[in-house]
């Protein structure tokens, strides 16, 4: 017995991308570390991730939507360790028998304000936020939001960072408890570090490589009726395109999907498709005598 759990670990963690990616590294590095350990990953749907309307603080806060579960697994003896982000951890306790064992090196500790398409900060600023809606479940973020914002609307909004990217992507309202809806919501208010293990950190910039670059295919300009739009999901970007003559009467669209990491490539493929059904002409016939 002695020798097996001198070689085989068994480590518990949420199974949000989050706390894989974080979980993950961990495997990598101990592994690394100690040639012949068998690092197993056990993941858990702990009440937060199961209950994505709810409160946290009738789960018992934070520490008993996400670390509960998996900490009497370690007590029990289930597990030898757990992976917790930081965040997650109730502050103000401690657990007999327990410890934090090691940490990863600390990540950039901003917070990132997530504009869904069509939404510019200079609007948000000009506005104070009138008829904006932030989403965010921390009240720290939350007040942060209408010292910045006065007039902004902060809504209730849950899942982990890859879920609330893709509604807010997709414009979905964030369900409550009692059966209605709020949303959706126009930016997200975000940890930096977060959507960086996701891989979203640079989705927008993503979006605008592949928009753009339909513009530079069709060599569109100020007067052009070109209108390009893109989404993320996971690891894979759609693309939808059109050019429309300037009475609103014909209409061309191209519609691609691709690896979001190749932006340019799917804009240009989604150009070259408009191209190819005759946008160039109506775009020609658009400029400026």
């Amino acid at each position: 017995m002695e020798n097996d759990l001198a070689t085989r670990l068994r480590i518990g963690t949420r199974k949000s991308a989050m706390a894989l990616a974080q979980t993950e590294e961990i495997a990598r590095r101990l592994t690394a570390a100690v040639p012949g350990l068998d690092v197993e990953i056990v993941k858990f749907d702990t009440t937060g991730d199961l209950d994505q309307t709810s409160k946290l603080l009738p789960h018992g806060g934070k520490g008993g939507a996400f670390v509960a579960q998996i900490r009497a697994a370690v007590l029990s003896g289930e597990l030898q360790a757990a992976m917790h982000s930081l965040k997650d951890m109730p502050g103000n306790e401690d657990t007999p028998g327990l410890v934090i064992g090691a940490t990863l090196s600390r990540d950039p500790p901003s917070d990132a304000l997530v504009l869904r398409d069509g939404v510019t900060l200079e609007a948000l600023r000009q506005s104070r936020g009138k008829g904006f809606k932030i989403g965010t479940n921390a009240v720290r973020r939350a007040a942060y939001a209408r010292r910045l914002f006065p007039d902004v609307e902060v809504i209730h909004f849950r899942g982990a960072a890859d879920t609330r990217v893709r509604k807010l992507d997709n414009g979905e309202k964030q369900r409550l408890p009692d059966g209605g809806a709020v949303g959706p919501a126009d930016a997200l208010i975000m940890a930096r570090s977060g959507l960086d293990r996701v891989g979203l950190s640079h989705a927008a910039h993503a979006s605008a490589d592949a928009e753009r670059e339909v513009l530079w295919i069709l060599n569109g300009h100020c007067n052009s009726p070109v209108a390009g739009f893109s989404t993320i999901t996971g690891d894979q970007m759609s693309l939808t395109a059109s050019v429309l003559d300037l009475s609103g009467n014909t209409i061309i669209e191209a519609l691609r999907a691709g690896p979001a990491n190749r932006p340019r490539e799917l804009g240009r493929a989604v150009g070259l498709d408009l191209l190819a059904k005759g946008a160039g002409e109506i775009i020609e016939r658009s400029r400026p005598r």
